[in-house]
């Protein structure tokens, strides 16, 4: 039975260090895809990074997550306010798929179908080294997706960083010790 993927689902553990998460977003599928590629509109919901489109090409993604909601919420201790990461891609096939290798957290996957009117979202992230980084990259996942929705639906999202330690919460509770 497959899960079916909601607004605000749940990442799962497919594999001990795979982390699944889906989203539906409104359409079409290269509107997503720009979600995924243009350093001007991830920033919006993830991190900015100006990308070249090749296989093995090297960028740098840039997190700076109190600008992300207004107000941002309430920064955790230990948390700077940007964080910078050395990145690859991996896999491309446009507007479809592409994965990147993530400097010392492993490898993610974006994977786009068209659903009508919508479009899957899956993100797969590979490789995650213990259960303490899966529960900072699930809710991170989570709260990020959450925003995107947000962004390609009009919406305000919560706060995030309110948000992430909520889902930080339910993640600790969903995934396995």
């Amino acid at each position: 039975m497959t899960e079916v993927a909601t607004l605000d689902a749940y990442g799962v553990l497919t594999e001990p260090a795979t982390l699944k998460i889906q989203r539906l977003l409104p359409g079409p599928i290269e509107r997503v895809w720009a979600y995924l590629t243009e350093s001007d509109l991830r920033r919006q919901w993830l991190a900015a990074g100006q990308m070249e489109m090749r296989v093995g090409a090297a960028f740098e993604l840039v997190w700076r997550n109190d600008a992300l909601t207004s107000p941002p919420g309430e920064r955790p201790t230990g948390f700077p306010d940007e964080h910078r990461m050395q990145s690859r891609i991996t896999e491309l096939d446009p507007p479809r798929r592409l994965a990147i290798a993530w400097q010392g957290s492993g490898d993610v996957s974006f994977e786009l179908e068209p659903q009508g009117s919508e479009v899957l979202l899956t993100v797969i992230h590979r490789r995650l080294p213990d259960r303490a980084t899966m529960l900072m990259i699930g809710a991170g996942w989570h709260m990020h997706l959450d925003i995107l929705v947000a962004r390609a639906t009009g919406k305000e999202p919560e706060p995030f960083w309110d948000g992430w330690r909520r889902l930080k919460r339910e993640y600790d509770r969903r995934l396995p010790a």
